[in-house]
């Protein structure tokens, strides 16, 4: 048979033996991570709080091996576990001798078995690698755990277990009021990321009102004043006013005419009655009676038009006496008027803004245009103090600014109380979206320690630190992507007091 033919079948045949091998090896590997599962994995720090380690029924103190890991041994046989984590995330690694001289990783198969407060059980297997096995996960912190150890070398199995403490602290239940700690439970729950952007008070637009003389006129006397807040109807400035007096003068003028015009109607009305004058006479004067009447009423009209009430008592003796008043009740923000000036009818001197409402002048920027919206609700909160109000965005502008690149949204506040000051820069917030997670925990609840954000878990009487990877959250709640699971209770409330202690406890990371 050809050469070229045998070749392909003969690379079958052996990657079949190889395939063999290894699965032989791996039913080993499982019958001793069974039996490591089965071992008595609780076994705790007694109560000087050292460290427990058995050995096929014989009990000493793990000692520190060559690489600084904690070394087992069974008669010439050792192992070391080290938990790695220079450059990489924390892994274990076995070291295996005989008579103090190190063995290839392949001289014994070797599993663990990890065990943690409110957690399964955790089985390792090992690899070969360089010059020790190696773990196929990775140890994650804190590395606080019972372990139970099963190596079979030469068709013999061989048993450990130790216990290592940290992050822990033990706190009874009735302690927990007196230090003002509260449970809480890791749950679903909508997470409501919030939306925070810049902005500044500014006067409402709608409610400012520009004061102008109406008529022209030498100023006598200013009472009005910048940053004054008036109310409607009070004097803002005096004014003498030669037309303000011709205007007079025509209505007193009209009025004393329409009295002559009545008179001469009624005579005349009298006498076309009796037969004694034509009633030509009589039409004659009821017409001058009604042109009277108009007369009147059109020189009351234009006093009426400039603020003036036609019969006021004083006007009677001073006919050029014109009092500026305000037309609405709030602050003077603009004045410019003096006195012993002559002004012009359409010369703006005063602007009052009522500021019972105020605007706010939010700076969206365009990546934030499709969150922010018409009818949204948002919170305003002063950056200067502590106030705050809720508003809705009434306006969003249809252009960005070309030196900005922003656009402009508006929310509108009740000021009443004098809370809000034109000109006050805030900060506004709103709700991005809403996004149900899996597990989350109250924000209050986080602490730092070493470089983690943590919680303090609950389990029994004992807290534990669990470093978390935390998501998205809205200020009260966030997001747990690992570290928690639904169910699991934690310290909320005043949860340092816990970390004090375990500054207390002298709290090490000894691998």
């Amino acid at each position: 048979m050809n050469k070229a033919r045998w070749m392909p079948i003969l690379i079958v045949i052996a990657i079949g033996i190889v395939v063999g091998g290894l699965i032989l090896m791996l039913d080993k590997s499982s019958s001793i991570a069974t039996d490591a599962v089965n071992m008595d994995t609780h076994e705790k720090l007694d109560d000087h709080g050292t460290s427990d380690m058995k050995g096929n029924g014989t009990s000493n103190q793990p000692g520190v091996g060559p690489r600084g890991g904690k070394i087992f041994t069974d008669s010439d046989f050792s192992v070391e576990l080290t938990i790695f984590e220079k450059g990489v995330p924390p892994q274990f690694r076995i070291y295996l001798y005989e008579k103090g001289k190190l063995l290839p990783p392949t001289a014994a198969n070797v599993a663990v078995t990890l065990s943690r407060l409110g957690a399964p059980a955790q089985l390792f297997k090992f690899t070969p690698e360089a010059d020790y096995l190696l773990g196929d996960q990775v140890v994650e912190e804190p590395h606080s755990f019972d372990i139970a150890i099963a190596a079979e070398r030469n068709g013999k199995v061989m048993r450990w277990s130790y216990s290592q403490i940290e992050g822990r602290v033990e706190v009874p239940d009735a302690m927990l009021k007196s230090m003002g700690i509260e449970l809480l439970t890791a749950r679903a729950a909508i997470i409501k990321p919030k939306l925070k952007l810049p902005g500044e008070v500014t006067f409402n637009e709608h409610t400012i009102v520009r004061v102008v003389p109406r008529v022209a006129g030498m100023v006598t006397s200013v009472q009005g004043n910048l940053g004054q807040h008036v109310k409607k109807g009070d004097v803002l400035a005096v004014i003498e006013s030669p037309m303000l007096a011709d205007l007079r003068s025509q209505y007193y003028v009209a009025k004393k005419r329409i009295a002559l015009a009545k008179t001469t109607y009624e005579r005349e009305k009298q006498l076309w009655e009796e037969k004694i004058s034509a009633k030509q006479e009589f039409l004659l004067a009821q017409e001058l009676w009604n042109e009277a009447e108009i007369a009147l009423e059109l020189a009351s009209v234009k006093l009426r038009a400039l603020g003036v009430q036609p019969e006021s008592n004083h006007l009677k003796t001073n006919f050029t006496h014109y009092e500026i008043r305000a037309p609405i009740s709030g602050i003077i923000i603009t004045k410019t008027i003096a006195l012993g000036e002559a002004l012009k009818e359409d010369r703006e001197i005063y602007t009052i803004a009522d500021v019972s409402t105020v605007w706010t002048a939010i700076t969206v920027y365009p990546k934030d245009l499709n969150v922010v919206r018409e009818g949204q609700k948002v919170v305003v909160k002063a950056t200067a103090y502590d106030v705050e109000n809720e508003g809705t965005v009434t306006y969003i502008s249809t252009l960005i600014g070309g030196q900005t690149r922003t656009a402009t949204a508006r929310v509108e506040l009740d000021n009443q109380e004098g809370k809000w000051r034109p000109g006050m820069f805030i900060n506004v917030e709103l709700v991005a979206e809403e996004i149900k997670v899996p597990v989350a925990v109250s924000v209050a609840a986080i602490q730092t320690l070493r470089d983690w954000s943590v919680v303090f878990g609950r389990y029994d009487q004992y807290f534990e630190v669990r470093p978390l990877e935390l998501g998205r959250n809205d200020g009260e709640m966030v997001e747990v992507l690992k570290g928690l699971t639904p169910g699991e209770q934690y310290a909320s409330g005043n949860s340092f007091a816990i970390k004090a202690e375990l500054g207390k406890a002298g709290a090490s990371h000894d691998h």
